[in-house]
């Protein structure tokens, strides 16, 4: 095999989890949560990614009921996105 063919394959694998994923994602999401993280995948594709990841995680270990709603989604949001405060007291 040549250096084309394997990428080539490669390609069609990425492009093959990136349709299976988004397939889940489809299933799990209501049409407005869905949305949401198409703009957030836009303006910050590391954080969709977290979410996309979250939500997958979820879905696997069997915790999801039902679909999320986009308050649902707002809520993880606010989650994945709250930085930890450090303070520091001089004595």
């Amino acid at each position: 095999m040549n250096g084309e063919t394997i990428d080539a394959e490669k390609l069609r694998q990425v492009q093959q989890v990136e349709a299976l994923k988004r397939q889940l994602l489809t299933n799990m999401l209501s049409k407005e949560a869905f949305e949401r993280l198409g703009r957030i995948r836009t303006v910050n594709p590391d954080l969709a990614g977290r979410v996309e990841l979250y939500l997958i995680q979820v879905y696997q270990t069997g915790q999801l009921e039902q679909k999320v709603s986009d308050e649902k989604m707002k809520d993880i949001l606010n989650i994945l996105t709250q930085k930890k405060q450090t303070k520091i007291k001089r004595v």
